[in-house]
């Protein structure tokens, strides 16, 4: 058994977590695969035993239905072995807002959004009390993107960023590290279960090569990770034009431009 800790992975069924999965076994960790296609994960389960000689359970869940939900929040509340929880499961929808049903709209927002605050919220705690642990939220690009039109899919990714980046304010002084990672388009499965052909998108990354990226800002600490953006001062300057924003929401009149012109 590893003294390293062990790491929880939903979405570990294929793509990006699957690929996390592998690179955390090499690594030496222990597993929780999360996901719904047990047999995707038995395989991998199979191979990485072999390979990595780590222990890897397999748990079988779907994180939109709340029985499932509920009980991997226990675990990742009660078992004191599993010091990092990668959120990898998400999902998108095919067409346009208005080609999009509410029904698959709270799905989406369902999968993205709640399963992952809600495990977050059951794992902080207790990484809070030890003084330890490493959260890794899965977001997009598409996030800080409005112009790409993936709207709700867009939402649920922009609420990734804000958790995370707020989540590591309030809980990196505790202790516990927080990283959000932004892939671009990424050579997975969530095109073809959206309706896309991934050889029609043109600048897909490979998954080994975006798990890899995100692995290096991992161990540098880093708080947002962007594999594809070839100079990550753009995003720091992004950020602090935000930060430049904040001592302007303080204000308790309306900005000049909002106010009634005076008559002459």
């Amino acid at each position: 058994m590893s003294n390293l800790p062990t790491v929880l992975i939903t979405g570990a069924s294929s793509g990006i977590g699957a690929t996390y999965a592998d690179r955390f076994a090499r690594r030496g960790h222990d597993l929780v695969l999360v996901a719904r296609d047990a047999a995707k994960m038995n395989a991998l389960a199979d191979r990485l035993r072999a390979e990595a000689d780590v222990k890897i359970e397999v748990v079988k869940a779907d994180l939109t239905e709340n029985t499932d939900l509920a009980r991997i929040e226990a675990r990742v509340a009660e078992d004191a072995a599993i010091g990092i929880l990668i959120n990898n499961a998400g999902a998108a929808s095919e067409g346009g807002f208005t080609d999009q049903t509410p029904e698959q709209t709270g799905e989406l927002i369902a999968l993205n959004v709640t399963s992952l605050a809600r495990l977050t919220s059951a794992i902080a705690p207790r990484f809070v009390r030890q003084g330890s642990g490493s959260i890794i939220n899965i977001g997009s690009v598409v996030g800080l993107a409005p112009e790409f039109g993936m709207s709700v899919y867009g939402a649920t990714k922009a609420f990734v960023l804000y958790l995370s980046q707020a989540l590591q304010g309030e809980l990196g002084p505790k202790g516990v590290y927080i990283q959000a990672v932004l892939p671009a388009a990424t050579r997975t499965d969530i095109w073809k279960k959206s309706g896309r052909d991934a050889d029609q998108i043109p600048g897909l990354m490979e998954v080994d090569d975006l798990v890899d990226a995100a692995l290096v800002g991992f161990d540098r600490r880093e708080a947002v990770t962007i594999p594809p953006l070839p100079d990550h001062a753009a995003f720091e300057s992004y950020d602090n034009a935000r930060r430049a924003m904040l001592p302007g929401f303080g204000n308790s009149q309306p900005g000049a431009r909002y106010r009634a012109l005076e008559r002459a």
